[in-house]
This record gives structure tokens, C-alpha cells and sequence, in this order.
């Protein structure tokens, strides 16, 4: 799993006819603190995130097992939204 910000949202008015009703978002996945750790990546929102919002993201095979996905061409997508992240023994 990937802990991740949504950043941005992506339209693509003709894309693969098993993802006309997805909802694709823009996301930078963060380390625990919430700074950037990587490139951006687009993943499909299963949980109705917004922007803003942390969400952890599952990617490759993980992915196509999410809610309403099955057998979809994606690689990527959000399947929770975070409420918080505590990392415990730092200051």
C-alpha cells in the first residue's frame, strides 16, 4: 500500500469503455509526515476521495481487486481514505 495525496483530478473524455463511470485523481504519494516521497501517478477513486485528502492507494495486480474493478486496465487505485498516520518512537 501507498499513503498518498490527492492533488488533482483527471478527465479523459474517450478512455477504455471498462472505466467510463471511474473516477480518475491525480495523487503524490508522502511519507508519514505528508511530504512528497515520488512522482505523481493517476489512480481510480473507489471511496469518493477529494482533494486534498490522504488516501492509501494499492498498485499492479492489488488493484484490479478493488471494489467494481475487476478485470479493468488499471495499475492504481485509492481504496481508503486516511484519518490520521501516528508513527510511534519518533519525536
Amino acid at each position: 500500500m501507498i499513503l498518498a495525496r490527492v492533488v488533482g483530478t483527471v478527465v479523459a473524455t474517450r478512455k477504455d469503455e471498462r472505466l467510463v463511470s471511474s473516477k480518475l485523481l491525480l495523487v503524490r504519494p508522502v511519507n508519514p509526515k505528508g511530504e512528497p516521497e515520488a512522482p505523481h501517478l493517476v489512480a481510480v477513486d473507489t471511496v469518493d476521495a477529494g482533494a486534498a485528502e490522504t488516501v492509501l492507494i494499492v498498485s499492479g495486480s492489488s488493484a484490479r481487486m478493488a471494489s467494481g474493478l475487476k478485470d479493468c486496465p488499471v495499475d492504481a487505485a485509492i481504496v481508503a481514505i486516511v484519518d490520521t498516520v501516528t508513527v510511534e518512537g519518533t519525536p
